[in-house]
C-alpha cells in the first residue's frame, strides 16, 4: 500500500527577506520545515554570498538530491539564477525545458522521472513570465510535454505568476488537471494572491493544498511557500 507524502513549492526571493536582509541561513530553515519529498524553488541565486554553497550542505545533511535548473549565467563570473528542485530518494531522469520568449526574461522548467511512495512520477518544476502573453504560450508548452505520458502521475508547480483568474492560462490547467483551489501566498505578509501552484493528475491524489503561514515564513521571503499532501 502507497503511503502519503508531501510536496512543496516555495519563491525564495535570491535569499532576501521583507526586511531586505540576505539571510541564506533563515531561508533554508523555512525550506527544511515541510520535510517535503519534492520541493520546487524559484529565484533561487548563485553569486559570491555564497547561499547556494549553504543550500547544497542543507540538501546533503536532509537527503535530498540538489538539481539546479538556472535560466540566467554569468559568463565571466559562473553566477547563476533560476529554479531548483529538492527530490528526496533520488531521480531516475532528468530533462530542461527552455520556455523563454524574445525580448523576455529566460524562463525555463525542469522535468524530475522519480519513484515516490513506490509508484513512477513526473514533476515539473517553473516560474512563468510577468507578460499574460508570454504565460499563455509558456502554459501551452507546459501542457504538450505533460501530454506525451499521461499514464504516469504527474505534478506541476511553481510560480506561475497568474493573476488574472479568468485568464486563459488558468482555463487551461484547471481543464486539465480539474482540481484548482489554491490559496493566495503573494504578498507573504498579507497574502492575496495564488501566484504560486501546485496540479496534480490524476486530482484524486490530491488532498489539499495550503500556505504555510508562520512568523518565519512571513518574513523569509516576500511569497509564502505552498504545501501539498498527497495521497
Amino acid at each position: 500500500m502507497s503511503r502519503s507524502f508531501r510536496l512543496a513549492t516555495y519563491n525564495i526571493h535570491s535569499f532576501i527577506g521583507r526586511d531586505g536582509e540576505y539571510a541564506p541561513a533563515r531561508t533554508l530553515l523555512q525550506i527544511e520545515q515541510p520535510q517535503a519529498e519534492a520541493l520546487a524553488l524559484q529565484e533561487v541565486r548563485a553569486d559570491d554570498r555564497h547561499g547556494m554553497e549553504m543550500l547544497a550542505a542543507m540538501a546533503h545533511d536532509n537527503g535530498y538530491e540538489l538539481i539546479l535548473g538556472p535560466t540566467m549565467v554569468e559568463q565571466w563570473s559562473g553566477h547563476h539564477y533560476g529554479n531548483a528542485l529538492l527530490l528526496k530518494g533520488g531521480s531516475t531522469e532528468i530533462r530542461y525545458h527552455d520556455i523563454s520568449r524574445p525580448g523576455r526574461e529566460p524562463r525555463g522548467a525542469i522535468e524530475a522521472r522519480l519513484t515516490l511512495a513506490g509508484e513512477p512520477w513526473r514533476i515539473f518544476a517553473t516560474h512563468l513570465g510577468l507578460s499574460p502573453r508570454e504565460r499563455r504560450w509558456q502554459v501551452k508548452c507546459l501542457l504538450r510535454e505533460i501530454r506525451r505520458d499521461e499514464a504516469i502521475n504527474t505534478v506541476l508547480m511553481g510560480d506561475l505568476n497568474e493573476w488574472y483568474l479568468w485568464g486563459r492560462p488558468l482555463r487551461w490547467l484547471k481543464r486539465y488537471f480539474r482540481l484548482s483551489h489554491q490559496p493566495p501566498t503573494f504578498p507573504g505578509r498579507w497574502p492575496l494572491l495564488a501566484l504560486d501552484r501546485i496540479w496534480v493528475h490524476p486530482c484524486r491524489r490530491l488532498q489539499g493544498v495550503r500556505a504555510v503561514k508562520t512568523p518565519l515564513s512571513r518574513t523569509v521571503s516576500d511569497h509564502l511557500p505552498l504545501l501539498a499532501e498527497i495521497s
